[in-house]
């Protein structure tokens, strides 16, 4: 049976888990761009993860670009229920999208697929980068480790795949969270220590890695790896239009700082002279109340982006201060009263 014929018209593009500030930025600025976007998650409005494969293989068929966004936010408390959700909605909504590209009389040339930067262990010996970088253990690294292999399985010849290994974005949930900490007046260093064992971090899925809870006294050295937003949307363009890389990218701003340098940053973003330091016995007790977990603050995540830097990248926010001094004022702007 012969091809049917490509499809004409407009550059189309499928933006799946589109609802949270990333989503909705890469479905701006693929509009800006000239793409005609169609979306697709739990509420559709193209396709939704529930009306059946079908549905999403019509939606993915013809599309030049796909990018996959769709998974529950990891900024809650690691219950039982929480923890197979953050799985659940990774791997199935992947699987969902592979069967579809698969399908499909004319896949996407290319799709890119979130992962996180979370997947390398913790590192203060030395920055990891796709190349050379070695994989953590734990519930986190186990999904990051599931999530791409549900996404780089079997062969898709028409379509070339990009897992984007992003580090903490600054603009979206996660440093807003960081600020809170900062204005509430213990934005200093987070000190890790002992803590009680627990299970919420212990390993999941069909090969579950990682043990006790991990201490490491780091003194508050510990690495921070950060993008800003524009910055990824950058990316993506890069990929989209200038680069031929494939597999994981690291996207993380090229100067990771560490713990102490980032408080103090962020104090100084948010205008807050003060700034308690926070030992772990303070911390997750605070950290229970913002319904958050330790790890975003006490993980050491020195990440580097390789690829991309090969590739010839150029970030615009490469230096922490600047960035946050960005995001501090488009959150004074959004919080400011209209005139």
């Amino acid at each position: 049976m012969a091809p049917s014929p490509a499809p004409t018209g407009p550059r189309r593009a499928v933006v799946a888990g589109w609802t949270g500030f990333l989503g909705r930025a890469v479905v701006d600025d693929l509009r800006r761009r000239g793409y005609d976007v169609a979306l697709a998650g739990r509420r559709g409005p193209d396709a939704r993860w529930s009306d059946g494969a079908d549905t999403l293989t019509r939606l993915i068929d013809g599309a030049e670009l796909l990018v996959n966004l769709a998974g529950k936010n990891v900024g809650c408390r690691y219950t039982d229920a929480n923890r197979d959700e953050i799985l659940r909605s990774r791997v199935a909504t992947t699987r969902a999208l592979h069967d579809a590209v698969t399908a499909a009389a004319h896949p996407p040339r290319l799709w890119l697929n979130a992962s996180t930067a979370t997947i390398y262990r913790y590192a203060l010996d030395r920055p990891q980068t796709e190349d050379d970088g070695e994989l953590g253990s734990g519930f986190s690294v186990d999904v990051a480790r599931a999530w791409e292999d549900a996404f780089l399985a079997g062969d898709l010849p028409g379509t070339r795949r990009v897992a984007l290994r992003m580090a903490i974005v600054l603009g979206g949930p996660a440093s807003d969270l960081l600020a809170r900490v900062a204005r509430l007046g213990v934005g200093g260093p987070q000190l890790d220590g002992w803590w009680p064992q627990h299970g919420r971090y212990r390993g999941i899925g069909a090969h579950p890695t990682g043990g006790p809870v991990p201490v490491h006294r780091s003194g508050g050295r510990q690495m921070f790896s950060w993008i800003h937003v524009d910055d990824v949307l950058r990316a993506v363009r890069f990929l989209d239009e200038d680069a031929d890389l494939a597999g994981p990218v690291n996207l993380a701003a090229p100067r990771p700082v560490d713990n102490r340098t980032l408080m103090r940053e962020l104090r100084r973003a948010v205008r807050m002279p003060v700034g308690v330091p926070a030992p772990r016995w303070l911390l997750e007790p605070a950290l229970w109340v913002l319904r958050n977990e330790s790890e975003l603050l006490l993980k050491s995540r020195w990440v580097l982006p390789g690829r991309l830097a090969g590739a010839g990248f150029a970030f615009r926010w490469p230096d922490l201060a600047p960035a946050l001094d960005d995001v501090a004022a488009g959150r004074r702007r959004q919080l400011s009263p209209r005139r």
